[in-house]
């Protein structure tokens, strides 16, 4: 098994570096900045800015399905008959809407670490606990992205007509079925454009995780800026890779948008 474990990762590192886009066989810095400060290998500080952008679309992919996930859950609940979980949903949106991002991330790097060894004291383990950078940036991340998710959804479900619900018990569907089968493609292309404009933000705002360390665009050019006193050199280059990176999402959101709405366009 763990030969099998080695050849695997042997593989992923041979496909992740045939495929860099920045540092690869043909990529970017490889090829036109070879012998500059943004060069691959020893010459520069290409493979370091490289790595921060796998770790900027890592992180961004990683929380976008549990800030959806999430969202998708709030927008239901507040829909409940229960006023308890509305009242609860309500105010999970207001303090995470209100909350600048960079206080959530604090509070959940460090909040979670003083709670987490709070447990461990009562138990009587002293023992120093750290959280990884990369899951509290996910969860904080996560959180605030479900807290604005959840609003869309909302409005997305509100638009859709409760003929619809009826519907769907007319032909003899149970509640779940009518909701997976007649209301959720539905939801997708109506919440679709809001969606997209979360992408977007949650793009930007992973720069926010530089702050507690995790080895992203920022603070990799950042670092590259400050041992080079190069900062306008690598700072632009930072610019341009996130206006790459919301450019090609414009692109794949525009595509995902032609599809959802497919059957509106052939009526």
């Amino acid at each position: 098994m763990g030969g099998l474990f080695s050849a695997l990762g042997s593989l992923w590192a041979w496909i992740s570096y045939t495929f860099d886009p920045l540092c690869g066989p043909v990529g970017l810095f490889r090829l036109l900045a070879s012998d500059t400060l943004v060069g691959c290998g020893d010459t520069g500080w290409g493979d370091e800015i490289a790595f921060g952008v796998k770790v900027t679309i890592s992180l961004a992919l990683a929380t976008l399905p549990v800030g959806l996930a999430l969202g998708f859950v709030i927008a239901l609940a507040r829909q409940s008959d229960e006023w308890s979980l509305r009242a609860a949903t309500g105010v999970y949106t207001t303090i995470f809407r209100g909350l600048p991002e960079l206080l959530t991330l604090f509070i959940v790097y460090f909040g979670f670490q003083i709670v987490l060894q709070t447990v461990l004291t009562w138990f009587g383990i002293e023992q120093r606990i750290e959280i990884n950078a990369f899951i509290a940036g996910m969860i904080a991340l996560s959180v605030v992205f479900s807290s604005y998710a959840s609003e869309v959804l909302l409005s997305a479900f509100q638009a859709i007509p409760h003929g619809q619900y009826e519907a769907g018990s007319a032909v003899g569907l149970s509640k779940r079925k009518t909701m997976w089968l007649v209301i959720v493609p539905q939801l997708i292309r109506i919440a679709l454009p809001g969606l997209s404009n979360l992408w977007l933000v949650l793009l930007k705002d992973t720069a926010l995780v530089s702050v507690i360390g995790l080895a992203d665009i920022v603070r990799q050019t950042g670092v590259a800026a400050r041992v080079t006193k190069e900062a306008f050199l690598f700072y632009g280059i930072a610019c341009l890779l996130y206006l790459i990176l919301a450019s090609v999402s414009s692109i794949g959101l525009n595509a995902i948008s032609r599809w959802a709405n497919r059957a509106e366009v052939g009526r």
